[in-house]
């Protein structure tokens, strides 16, 4: 099967040139592209988990994007001490580091669901998340190391289409699996003994996807721990500063970084808010399961537009690209709140399409010239994703204040919009 310009074959034996170094890694590309997929999905399912929290534990919508609050921590604790591990102990023993951990989170929503505790639940996905932030800190230098840095832009949106599709397809299975088993009662119809039996009930269909996700990922971290000596002369600069912080004063890495923080904040409020806000008779008025399954279009147009992005980066300047799809998540979302019923919800739906190619794109023009400090780079980079856990609850507490889910989306227009200022400051090469 024929690969996308930018991605080279997975039997070739070429080396990976990092700053004058050269890395031997036959066969890599499949694997990374595996945990792209990986760490997508599992992160895609909190949308699905939300409104299942929500309803178990009667929460508000600042109470519920705890789950997201709590998972994007992670990105803030783990993001510069998980790029120090992987720089002691390499990317592949980083990565099985990162899919134990992850498989720990999954198997604490048994106790979580046995007791029918909230802060046990955010607990959990915390522990997961931190696993989710150490595969990651792995997987986006080292598929930016996998061939020539004028085509990275091109083969990190490549890679993050395979990130799409786990996107895409978990949340629908987790709809199906997770959304469908909701009772005909709801738990503010009932207290004490009841309202626990009920919630251990409903949420034992949450544990049971979450145990399927824990075998497969044993799975996957034995298959890479055969392969932990796959690379030959990985090499990582020391860090200078705290965990390379010190990368924030180029003015380059540190909008770069902002906008990370902004964009992920962006697209993790929208994806959160996409089952509620389909709800609304004002929208489409669908009932929950039926609104979920529709999450996969949200990252299904993401997984669309980035295989078509890797081929338009190579083309037109990043930097341009990310302005313009940026002003489109603007104007999409200003018709979604302008308008009703089937527009104003697959006009919302569609904002998966524009973004599609801001995180890899961001990230590449953010880390140009970066060399050795690669993975430096990458856990501060991984730190600014915090913004998934700081700007849903803002948009929660904005959507409870005033009341208006479409209000709330003010928020994410404003982080657009400065995501676009960084497209026309970057769309020039960097400097060296």
């Amino acid at each position: 099967m024929a690969l996308a310009p930018g991605i080279s074959s997975s039997t070739d034996p070429s080396p990976i040139e990092e700053d004058g170094a050269s890395i031997n890694a036959p066969g890599l590309q499949g694997f990374v592209f595996a945990l792209f997929f990986i760490f997508g999905g599992i992160t895609s399912l909190n949308d699905v988990i939300i409104p299942k929290l929500k309803e178990l534990f009667t929460l508000n919508y600042t109470q519920a994007m705890l789950v997201q609050f709590c998972f994007f921590t992670a990105y803030l604790v783990v993001g510069i001490p998980g790029a120090k591990l992987v720089k002691k102990i390499g990317y592949m023993r980083g990565a099985v580091a990162g899919l134990i951990i992850m498989l720990c989170g999954c198997l604490l929503f048994i106790p979580a669901s046995q007791t029918a505790t909230y802060a046990l639940f955010l607990f959990a996905l915390f522990v997961l998340a931190s696993g989710v932030v150490l595969v990651q800190v792995v997987s986006n230098p080292l598929i930016s190391l996998l061939g020539p840095s004028s085509t990275s832009h091109s083969r990190l949106t490549f890679a993050q289409a395979f990130n799409s599709l786990g996107t895409t397809i978990f949340p629908i299975a987790g709809s199906i699996l997770i959304l469908g088993s909701l009772a005909s009662v709801s738990a503010d119809q009932l207290s004490g003994a009841e309202l626990d039996a009920y919630r251990t009930a409903e949420s034992q269909a949450i544990v049971n996807g979450y145990i399927g996700i824990a075998i497969a990922l044993a799975l996957v971290a034995a298959v890479v721990w055969m392969f932990r000596d796959k690379l030959q002369g990985e090499k990582h600069e020391p860090s200078s500063g705290l965990g390379g912080a010190d990368l924030l004063k180029r003015p380059r890495f540190g909008y770069g970084a902002l906008c990370i923080f902004l964009y992920v904040g962006a697209e993790v409020s929208i994806g959160s808010l996409i089952v509620n806000y389909l709800m609304q008779p004002g929208v489409m008025g669908l009932q929950e399961q039926a609104a979920g399954k529709l999450i996969g279009i949200y990252w299904g147009g993401a997984m669309i537009g980035r295989f078509i992005g890797s081929a338009v980066l190579r083309v037109i300047s990043p930097g341009k690209v990310l302005a313009f799809v940026a002003v489109g998540a603007i104007a999409l979302i200003a018709i979604s709140t302008n308008t009703t019923g089937m527009l104003s919800g697959y006009s919302l739906l569609a904002i998966g399409l524009m973004n599609a190619i801001m995180f890899p794109t961001i990230f590449s023009l953010a880390c140009e010239k970066l060399g050795s400090r690669a993975a430096d780079g990458s856990g501060i980079i991984n730190v600014a994703i915090f913004g998934g856990a700081v700007i849903p609850l803002l948009t929660g507490v904005i959507a409870d204040l005033s009341g208006s889910l479409g209000f709330a989306l003010i928020l994410p227009a404003i982080c657009y919009a400065i995501i676009a200022g960084f497209g026309i400051y970057a769309r020039r090469p960097a400097v060296a």
